[in-house]
């Protein structure tokens, strides 16, 4: 396993991280199993565990926990993340100051740890100034709750807007960004990317696997059962009868073509691709089992050459997504009517009477 720099925090990861978001009720319910799968991975090499406080209401930061107890602490690079909601308390959720300082207690309880290496905002905040986000998590470091922070799932202009306030305020910035990426969602390569590398950001990405359609379980042709697992919780998004499905099987079969002509499995192309781009420091893998965890972290040999990448190219176009990744990418402006259209009285207030005629 060869190891890269976090962007400018000089720690340094393993290009893939143990993602955990499975474990627990959502997924793998077994602690013990869970916990096996983590030191297999760390036996393998990685050194970098991203969990989050949601996760399974918290489950997930338990078993953890559980996992890295004692000297295997010392030996892991731990992320975890804030601000989806927990509990009904409309304040136990978001971005602010009063909710991150019990959120961060709360998880290094459940984790059994004394510091979290990097604590990820988990999305933006609409109803709270970044600038009191960087301030509580500029005075974490401080006081050495936390290591470094970072932000997941942001757009680059929240992401240029965050180092301008925190240069002009004298606080810490966010270090690292956790987007979506893979080879059915390549959005990200047209502006958050290239704003990361110019900010010397470390960059961790979700879903390298597109929710599973890059896993090798849905192909084109094939029926999907829509009652159990991922397409239990979401059957719109893996019915085949659905032409954005269709479509995103149609790529999938060019690109197991692709991943039989070079020798490896579709999840090893698509984790591979990941890793490729310049701007990735590391790609967050999800294993519910040890077989699939021994599958993935098989494929770390695997390498694309110029060949290989420019037929990707041609199936999936640079910066375009073939669908809309878990919702990532809509901000308040495009989902809040009153954000794009004014009320008729509005209107009228702002728009200057007609001239009469002479």
């Amino acid at each position: 396993m060869r190891y890269r720099p976090l962007g400018g925090t000089g720690i340094h990861v393993s290009p893939y991280c143990l993602g955990t978001m499975m474990f627990g009720a959502v997924g793998n319910p077994d602690h013990d199993d869970g916990a096996r799968v983590i030191h297999a991975a760390l036996d393998r090499g990685v050194n970098f565990v991203d969990t989050a406080d949601m996760y399974s209401a918290g489950e997930s930061e338990v078993i953890v926990g559980k996992a890295l107890r004692g000297r295997r602490r010392d030996d892991v690079v731990l992320a975890t993340k804030v601000h989806f909601p927990i509990g009904d308390d409309v304040n136990r959720r978001g971005n602010s100051r009063r909710w991150i300082t019990t959120a961060v207690e709360e998880s290094l309880a459940r984790l059994q740890t004394d510091w979290i290496d990097l604590y990820q905002v988990h999305r933006p905040d609409d109803a709270t100034d970044v600038e009191e986000t960087l301030s509580v998590l500029t005075d974490l470091v401080r006081a050495g709750k936390i290591r470094a922070f970072g932000c997941s799932t942001f757009p680059a202009e929240e992401i240029v807007e965050s180092h301008h306030v925190a240069d002009r305020r004298g606080l810490h910035r966010f270090r690292t960004e956790q987007p979506p990426y893979s080879l059915l969602a390549r959005a990200v390569e047209t502006s958050v990317l290239p704003v990361c590398q110019r900010y010397r950001m470390g960059v961790l990405v979700w879903s390298p696997l597109a929710s599973g359609f890059l896993s090798g379980a849905y192909r084109k042709g094939r029926p999907v059962d829509l009652t159990t697992g991922r397409p239990a919780l979401n059957p719109a998004r893996f019915d085949p009868s659905i032409p954005e499905n269709a479509a995103k099987l149609d790529i999938v079969e060019r690109l197991v073509e692709v991943a039989d002509d070079i020798g490896c499995t579709l999840p090893q192309l698509a984790i591979a691709f990941t890793l490729t781009h310049p701007a990735v420091t590391a790609t967050i893998i999800g294993p519910r089992t040890m077989e699939q965890l021994t599958s993935l972290l098989d494929g770390a040999a695997v390498t694309l050459d110029d060949a290989t990448l420019n037929r990707i190219d041609q199936i999936m176009p640079p910066g375009r997504n073939a669908y809309h990744p878990d919702g990532a990418w809509s901000p308040a402006s495009l989902t809040d009517l009153a954000r794009r259209r004014r009320s008729v009285e509005d209107r009228a207030a702002a728009d200057p009477p007609p001239v009469p005629a002479p």
